[in-house]
């Protein structure tokens, strides 16, 4: 769940270019929302949840999706604080940046100069975005505005300039907007102007139980009441919801970052995602990025246009997925050998249909300016064809 960068790096122009005073409509909307005291009072936090769910919930914390964002901590943060290893020099001779684990917290320090003559900048770590399962960003306050602070992780690399950064240079201004977090958390009370101004209290990091379940304060008062009794659960179950429903819950993170029409975080599920983020279809013709467009990706294939098939059909959101075999016994459920849906008769059944069908591509979104390179991450695409040895589609099956 690296999704923040490329939206950082999509809106940088339009947040940079957002003067003091500057306040939209929709701001003043975000505004007036978040100055109500109780709207928040119908969420009760995935604690409430794991006294009847505790297997579901203990799975759940271990997911991408959970961990999307979290506290920093020595678990949390993922990249090295000892000695030398906690140094990431630039192209730059006359900056490095140096991380540093304290009593107080853990903190980043660009260090510019030649000694004894150097200057320093320091920021504290307060919010790891990033599951670590390809790599992690880190914000930091200044007063009640997020920023992204310039060095990040990555998983095959070590320490990194964070992505979109120009490497020999030390920028701590890249404003953390609203629709970041929408994607990297399940709540912060937006404050605008500036548009990167939040509440400073009672956010809630992580994707947790209430971002896909909705507001779980009557479900649990119901349950504690009269537990088991059949009566409405007055608790939202997304594989009960109609396809579209569906899809616009997960399109909610995965179909790019939109413009936002109605107040950041105000989205319920099964409702029409429409009413809430603009989301224009893109040309059909037009190249989709791997990287934050899974859900449109997905809508292009043949499988999804021939099927009733949604994210949840091979999807568990509750548990950690890796097991490439897993996810190809979901194909194999469709394109049943000897069948007319397996297209080619001499073609064999492996354990691995997703390398070949879904193969992972390089993003565009993510990149990384280090050690005097370029480098792109590769993510899984999510259209689902018949690919050449090159990792383009070959045709539509």
């Amino acid at each position: 769940m690296y999704r923040v960068l490329a939206i950082i790096i999509a809106l940088e122009l339009t947040a940079s270019n957002m003067a003091p005073g500057w306040h939209s409509p929709l701001a003043a909307a975000q505004a007036a929302s978040s100055a109500k005291s109780n709207e928040r009072a119908n969420y009760v936090g995935d604690s409430a949840c794991q006294s009847c769910h505790g297997d579901k919930v203990g799975t759940f914390h271990q997911t991408a999706h959970y961990l999307t964002s979290s506290a920093p901590d020595s678990k949390s943060i993922l990249g090295s604080f000892t000695p030398d290893a906690n140094i990431l020099k630039t192209s730059n001779p006359s900056l490095f940046f140096r991380m540093d684990d304290k009593d107080t917290g853990f903190f980043q320090t660009a260090v510019a100069g030649t000694p004894p003559h150097t200057n320093e900048r320091t920021e504290r770590f307060a919010v790891v975005v990033g599951s670590g399962d390809k790599g992690q960003t880190y914000l930091y306050w200044n007063d009640d505005q997020l920023f992204q602070l310039p060095v990040s992780y990555w998983k095959d690399l070590g320490w990194v300039n964070s992505p979109g950064y120009r490497d020999g240079f030390a920028n701590f201004d890249r404003a953390i907007i609203p629709r970041c977090l929408e994607c990297h958390a399940t709540y912060f009370a937006a404050l605008p102007p500036p548009s990167n101004r939040y509440r400073t209290t009672g956010f809630s990091l992580g994707i947790t139980c209430e971002k896909c379940h909705g507001p779980g304060r009557e479900h649990v008062e119901l349950e504690t009441a009269k537990p088991g009794s059949g009566t409405s659960s007055a608790i939202l179950n997304p594989a009960q919801f109609t396809r579209e429903r569906q899809m616009d819950l997960c399109a909610w993170c995965h179909a790019g970052h939109g413009r936002p029409l109605l107040p950041t975080f105000s989205y319920l599920p099964n409702n029409p995602l429409e009413k809430y983020l603009d989301l224009p279809p893109p040309d059909p013709n037009a190249p989709l990025d791997v990287h934050g467009n899974q859900v449109e990706l997905l809508k292009r294939s043949r499988c999804f246009i021939s099927s009733s098939m949604t994210c949840l059909t091979c999807h568990d959101v509750h548990r950690t997925q890796h097991d490439l075999a897993e996810f190809s016994q979901k194909c194999l459920g469709c394109h049943k050998p000897d069948s007319a849906t397996f297209s080619k008769s001499n073609h064999p059944v492996t354990s691995n249909c997703i390398d070949c069908h879904m193969p992972k591509q390089e993003t565009n979104l993510i990149v990384f300016n280090w050690n005097g390179k370029t480098l792109k991450p590769q993510m899984r695409s999510h259209l689902i064809k018949a690919y050449s040895a090159a990792g383009t589609p070959a045709s539509n099956q």
